[in-house]
């Protein structure tokens, strides 16, 4: 279930949001790099506040760095591939033949899948990633 974790995962993605496209638009703008190397490296810095900031802070965990970080890529891969597809499905779905919509459906894709990304990355996290002894307890019964 959702719980206070929840909110303080939001609070962190808020700041590792906040701080990658800082580093984004610090690296297109002046440090001049090409669009692809600058989201690359500000997203990279933004899943590694990320990572470290939800370890320490949403799900306290002691799980070693090592495997803990290899499940957090795992989870945020599979988070983005499944709901950015989901979100250009379902926009694809019901706003197709909507011709006054079609210039923005990428746009509304993104947004319904930022919101579907979110939550998978949640539970991949709570559960997965970071899974609580208790969870873990749970699990071996």
């Amino acid at each position: 279930m959702m719980d206070k974790s929840f909110f303080t995962f939001l609070l962190v993605g808020i700041l590792n949001t906040m701080i990658g496209l800082s580093c984004i638009y610090l690296f297109l703008n002046i440090v001049q790099l090409p669009y692809w190397v600058a989201t690359f490296l500000g997203n990279a810095i933004g899943a590694c506040i990320s990572y470290f900031l939800n370890k320490r802070f949403t799900f306290k965990s002691d799980s070693r760095i090592a495997a803990s970080a290899v499940r957090f890529l795992f989870v945020v891969l599979l988070s983005y591939l499944i709901a950015y597809k989901v979100g250009l499905e379902i926009v694809g779905f019901f706003i197709g033949e909507m011709n006054s919509l079609q210039d923005y459906m990428d746009e509304i894709a993104v947004l319904l899948g930022s919101g579907f990304y979110t939550l998978l990355n949640y539970f991949g996290q709570k559960y997965y990633v970071f899974p609580s002894r208790e969870e873990n307890t749970r699990a071996l019964k």
